[in-house]
This record gives structure tokens, C-alpha cells and sequence, in this order.
């Protein structure tokens, strides 16, 4: 039998949609966007074509009490989806996260990831001093949502994309808190 870990982290209201944490019941859907090539390819860690079992694998990652990141699940269960996007916390030394987020193709350009970015900068669940966030150069669009949430660019770099397999640019910013 299954059992899902209870896992200590906010809900986080945002808007059109509320921010929680994945559950058992969201593998379906995070298996169809996170195995849609454009998605994976807009990520570090994304396989692409996904391998079977990858969705259940970052699933049962986030509900771990000694996780490394936080994840929360962009549900806009109210509008007849459940499932929009993830986003994501992951700890760093000094008081530091890194941002990463992701948006199901039929929603972009919506508005959602700005929403979600806006939500967890606010809530800061992690009472972190500082964030950071990158994105691969080709996507500017999520360099705006970064810009618009008060994210300042503070460089280039590469980052490997498992999706992609080759390092891509990346442009870099950072979100000083409080």
C-alpha cells in the first residue's frame, strides 16, 4: 500500500491558483508536462524523452523530511485543472535558495509563472536572505517574470541540460529579501 509523507511546508495562495505541495494523485499530469519536450528543455534536470518512473521518483523526493528543495505544485483546482506548473526552493548554504519553476506549454504566456514567482517571493517560506534564479538564454520570457519580481541580473554562465544534453548559456539574477 502507498502512503504519502505528511511534508511540513506552506500553501501558499496566489491568485488564480494556490501553491502546495505535490501529492501522489499529481503524477499523471506532472508526467505529461514534464514529458513534453519543450518543457524538459526549458530545465536542468528533465529527461527527455522522461523515463518511466520519474514523476513518482520527484514526488516522493519532495515529501522527504531531509529534502534538499521544497516544491509546490501550482494547483488551479477551482478552474477544472489541477495541475498548471511546479515551482521550486532549493537550499543553499548561507541562508540561500535557488528558484526554478516550470509552466505547462498550453499556459504560457498567462501570466501563471509571474503569479507563482510573485507568491513565493512574498511568502518566502524558507525565510531565506537571499534568492536566486537562472534561465537559459534562449527563454527570455522567464527572464521577464525574474526582472518583474524584483530578480536583478547579475551574470552569464552555463548551466547542463539533461533534456538538451549540452551545457546552455544562462543569464543569472538574484533576489535579495527583507
Amino acid at each position: 500500500m502507498f502512503q504519502e509523507n505528511i511534508v511540513e511546508q506552506p500553501v501558499i495562495a496566489a491568485g488564480r491558483f494556490t501553491l502546495r505541495p505535490p501529492r501522489s494523485g499529481d503524477i499523471g499530469m506532472l508526467t505529461m508536462y514534464s514529458g513534453d519536450e519543450r518543457v524538459a528543455r526549458g530545465t536542468r534536470s528533465i529527461p527527455h524523452p522522461l523515463p518511466p518512473g520519474v514523476a513518482e521518483a520527484y514526488v516522493a523526493r519532495a515529501g522527504q523530511p531531509d529534502r534538499e528543495e521544497d516544491v509546490w505544485v501550482l494547483d488551479g483546482g477551482e478552474r477544472g485543472h489541477e495541475v498548471l506548473g511546479v515551482i521550486s526552493l532549493r537550499r543553499m548554504d548561507r541562508n540561500q535558495s535557488q528558484l526554478g519553476y516550470w509552466v505547462a506549454p498550453a499556459l504560457w504566456n498567462t501570466g501563471l509563472a509571474s503569479e507563482a514567482v510573485n507568491a513565493l517571493v512574498e511568502a518566502n517560506p524558507l525565510d531565506n536572505e537571499i534568492l536566486f534564479a537562472e534561465v537559459f538564454q534562449d527563454n527570455p520570457a522567464s527572464a521577464r517574470v525574474l526582472t518583474n519580481a524584483g530578480f536583478s541580473y547579475i551574470g552569464e554562465a552555463e548551466a547542463h541540460s539533461v533534456a538538451r544534453a549540452a551545457n546552455v548559456p544562462t543569464w543569472t539574477y538574484i533576489r535579495r529579501m527583507g
